[in-house]
């Protein structure tokens, strides 16, 4: 029941796989002094426990590694620009050209393929001297400078890419603002304010982008990323269900703001109320006017809500809150699974943008374990992630006979990566096994798991065979 032209890949992030962080003239990320994740403590410089630093070592295995996504059938490859390697401070007015190069070349191998990339212009990788020298996305002038890095690279790529995200996660700020936002400021001393000027300040700045890349190239499809989190009521109770559409605002306002072009008035209530105050401009109204072009999101577990304060206990793993749902099992880090809260995200959105969709995250992080298989091959045999992804696509089908617009799917992690939570390897998502361990130890070698051949099976019947 999938369209024809459906989009089906797989997602990685520049910080979490390619590595090379000090390489051919990029600068530090953000990334680069967050060792233990985004709850861990920042350090002052990188360190050596850092495993971001090499990643799995995309910056030089890439073609071999673009080979067996081609092989996997491909259609689509999500991948980030680290905004580093290409403006190293940030704040330059010309661009780092060996940075370009690699990307062109990238852009090529996929190309070559016939693969599609989808490209993340910000995905958690805001270069660390903006953080330290601008507080990052508090500060306005990063608007400039970011319509100064799109404007380079949609020129550069601009007949290699055709797919654009503008961030990552956007609305993630509010709980992890120097991961998402750059805010170098601790959490802690941050007030209300200073976090939705920098929500503010990356709204215009997406805002910008999708109006500078359809000026370049009107071809271009710009989306949002959102992450997304269904929000049911804890009980039946009216005031259960009134603070799960609260908690579910503070999400749905970005997502609002992209498709619509306007401040949704419950956000303005809730900030008039939460004496939170934010410098708006009359250019910066006109500019949230260009709106995206598809709603793209990731998509893991949801969460509960409830009015009882004796009942409201945060769940594990979950990054934006919320309460455990007693009706699901839940990974080994704490994320609930949830298949039919797919489906159900999937309408929702469609129901209220009637916007094209794309699912561009979707995974399970799980401890797996390489062995001999029948062939004398080394692999893993991952049937749980093969359950989890079925479940998954069989309720992504539901929603496109429900009459929902999906263009595509990318699972997470398509080849094992560095988590962006807990910077682990061992917490693995891919259908390619890396050797690597969390203490750097491991040849690099990759390995094709039981999901490989499951997924190609899936890609190449276009969703019949699960």
């Amino acid at each position: 029941m999938f369209p024809e032209n459906f989009l089906w890949g797989g997602a990685v992030a520049a910080n979490q796989c390619e590595g090379a962080y000090n390489e051919d003239g990029k600068g530090l990320s953000i990334q680069d002094v967050l060792p233990h994740g985004v709850k861990g403590q920042r350090t002052e410089k990188p360190t050596e426990d850092n495993m971001k630093l090499v990643g799995i070592d995309f910056y030089h295995h890439y073609k071999e590694d673009i080979k067996l996504f081609a092989e996997m059938g491909f259609k689509v490859f999500r991948i980030s620009i680290a905004w580093s390697r290409i403006f190293p401070k940030g704040d330059e007015e010309t661009p780092n050209e060996a940075g370009l190069k690699f990307y062109d070349d990238l852009f090529d191998e996929c190309r070559k393929y016939g693969i599609e990339p989808l490209v993340t212009l910000s995905h958690y990788e805001t270069p660390l001297y903006l953080a330290e020298h601008y507080d990052g996305w508090v500060n306005r002038d990063l608007i400039g400078f970011y319509k100064r890095y799109v404007t380079t690279v949609f020129n550069h790529y601009k007949d290699k890419v055709k797919y654009w995200l503008t961030f990552n996660e956007i609305n993630s700020i509010l709980e992890s603002p120097f991961m998402s936002g750059g805010i170098n400021t601790p959490k802690e001393e941050l007030s209300q304010s200073d976090l939705y000027q920098a929500v503010h300040h990356e709204l215009v700045a997406s805002a910008w982008a999708t109006k500078i890349g359809h000026e370049i190239n009107q071809d271009f499809k710009i989306g949002c990323m959102i992450l997304s989190m269904p929000v049911y009521p804890l009980t039946a109770e009216p005031s259960d269900v009134l603070a799960a559409m609260e908690q579910d605002h503070k999400n749905m306002m970005f997502a609002d703001i992209h498709v619509r072009g306007y401040y949704p008035g419950y956000a303005k209530r809730y900030m008039r109320e939460n004496g939170i105050s934010i410098s708006v401009t009359d250019e910066d109204m006109e500019i949230l006017k260009n709106t995206v072009d598809f709603v793209s999101f990731s998509y893991y577990v949801s969460v509960c809500a409830t009015a009882d304060p004796k009942k409201n206990v945060r769940g594990e793993g979950n990054l934006l809150g919320g309460v455990p749902n007693p009706y699901l099992k839940a990974s080994d880090w704490g994320w609930q699974i949830d298949p039919k809260g797919l489906r159900y995200v999937l309408n929702t959105l469609w129901d209220r943008y009637q916007k094209p969709l794309f699912i561009v995250e979707n995974g399970l992080g799980a401890m797996d374990k390489l062995m001999q298989g029948e062939d004398g091959e080394m692999t893993v045999e991952d049937d749980y992630r093969i359950e989890y992804l079925r479940d998954h696509i069989r309720q992504m089908e539901e929603a496109v006979m429900d009459g929902v617009d999906l263009m595509g799917y990318t699972t997470w992690g398509c080849i094992d990566l560095v988590s962006a939570s807990t910077a682990e390897l061992r917490k693995r998502y891919g259908f390619i096994y890396v050797d690597r361990n969390d203490d750097g130890s491991g040849t690099l070698k990759r390995y094709k798991k039981k999901s490989f051949h499951w997924y190609k099976k899936v890609i190449e019947t276009n969703g019949r065979e699960l």
